[in-house]
């Protein structure tokens, strides 16, 4: 099953970039099952999907081509702007046919039940398939350890106002962090302290003295595809952070918010490694389908269950998205779709890396080795004004994010770095666009 959604994924990607002109004919059954080392009945499988999608046709005796479409000539969210800087999914690639499937089919399930105010744990058929779902990216849980909520920014929001059983009242963040959630933390008064992460990792040193010194309620953490360094922490680092939550009594919150990105063979989240039910774990459903539907997944120790339940109150989730999520999860189209984004991103990311080979050959810029998911970071000069070199791109119509934004307030040594994002840029842009940055950095520190 999953070698057939990876060839899907390849083959939708491929005419999405262009490869493939209105009415050229694809390759043989043969010969596709050749390139993708995989059987011809899963050939078959992948042109029957592209058939139904009306991006293909077949001819009896002579083989698949590709639809004639006007509209194929120009690519479709236009205009001359490169857009480094959205982290939204690819508008393109929006399931918005199927989702709309699942929405009927989801009324024909679960009928006028989707019009009341429902449970404030979230939709109970929806719970009991997240306890699977979750099990594939390592996380065993319980049904009753599951609460949806209204996007992850809700559970952030829960989880730093009430109370947690080690008595602590500070949040340690990494530094650079995510931004939206520093500046919440800040804008409510909430006692906050930094502890520095890179592209190369974290001091494990470091976070045992700041466990130890006690005060720590938990620690917020992107371990995977961090935002806005991109990179991921390595499996040591997990265990280790498991290891001393439960060794100084202080929580982890877990944001795994890009899980569905991940192409390891295999990964192991920090709630992995958790042997004293010191991790709770979030998940997005944002990042992989469209922001509107504002639903996450929370999976908390059961003996913080009822104390995040009274702060989260009643809920504000449409029953209708989550029935529709139910749908979309169980006739396997999450899988589907979900392959079809790691591929694009995958190749936008190997494309960004292959620009910079191209035009960094000074090595103005410093950019991480090991970047995935969306995110990249572009380290800079000190002799560079970030702010200008932002506006300067701007103008050019390149539109990126200054790192500053990803500190706390009088945060000390900030790196200077612009965050560049993959999901919303052309394949066929970011050549232009990383010479673009390079060239204006160039022209901002005398190089």
């Amino acid at each position: 099953m999953k070698k057939y959604h990876s060839v899907l994924a390849s083959m939708e990607n491929q005419i999405r970039e262009g490869r493939y002109s209105p009415g050229q004919k694809l390759p043989s059954v043969r010969s596709a099952a050749e390139f993708y080392g995989c059987s011809i009945s899963t050939v078959l499988r992948a042109y029957g999907e592209l058939e139904r999608q009306h991006v293909i046709y077949s001819i009896p005796q002579s083989g698949y081509y590709m639809v004639e479409r006007s509209e194929d000539a120009v690519p479709a969210g236009g205009g001359e702007t490169i857009d480094f800087a959205s982290a939204s999914p690819d508008l393109n690639v929006f399931p918005y046919l199927d989702f709309q499937h699942c929405l009927n089919k989801a009324i024909d399930w679960h009928k006028y039940h989707l019009f009341t105010y429902g449970d404030a744990l979230g939709l109970g058929s929806l719970r009991h398939t997240l306890v699977s779902h979750l099990a594939e990216y390592q996380v065993f849980a319980k049904m009753e350890q599951v609460i949806i909520t209204s996007g992850i920014s809700k559970a952030l929001e829960v989880l730093a106002k009430m109370p947690f059983p080690n008595g602590g009242t500070e949040i340690l963040v990494e530094q650079p962090g995510y931004d939206l959630y520093l500046r919440y933390l800040e804008a409510e008064g909430v006692p906050v302290s930094g502890i520095t992460r890179s592209t190369s990792g974290m001091d494990l040193r470091e976070l045992e003295m700041r466990f130890r010194d006690g005060g720590i309620k938990y620690f917020y953490t992107m371990p995977r595809y961090h935002n806005p360094l991109g990179t991921t922490l390595s499996a040591d680092e997990r265990k280790a952070i498991a290891r001393l939550a439960g060794k100084y009594d202080v929580y982890v919150v877990e944001d795994d918010y890009m899980a569905d990105l991940g192409s390891e063979r295999r990964y192991d989240p920090i709630y992995a490694y958790d042997q004293t039910a010191h991790v709770i774990y979030l998940k997005s459903f944002s990042k992989i389908i469209f922001p509107g539907l504002r639903l996450g997944a929370v999976v908390v120790p059961e003996h913080l269950f009822d104390t995040f339940r009274t702060h989260n109150g009643n809920s504000d989730n449409s029953l209708l998205s989550q029935a529709a999520l139910e749908v979309y999860i169980k006739n396997g189209m999450y899988e589907h779709h979900k392959h079809k984004i790691q591929a694009l991103y995958i190749e936008r990311i190997r494309a960004m890396y292959d620009a910079l080979q191209r035009h960094n050959t000074e090595g103005v810029i410093e950019a991480s080795s090991d970047s995935s998911g969306i995110y990249m970071q572009l380290k800079l000069p000190e002799t560079v004004n970030l702010e200008r070199v932002v506006k300067r791109l701007a103008e050019r119509k390149i539109n990126v994010v200054s790192g500053k934004g990803f500190y706390m307030s009088g945060s000390l040594n900030r790196e200077k770095f612009l965050r560049v994002s993959i999901s919303r840029a052309r394949l066929d842009q970011i050549d232009a666009g990383v010479q673009a940055i390079i060239q204006e950095v160039k022209r901002g520190s005398g190089w």
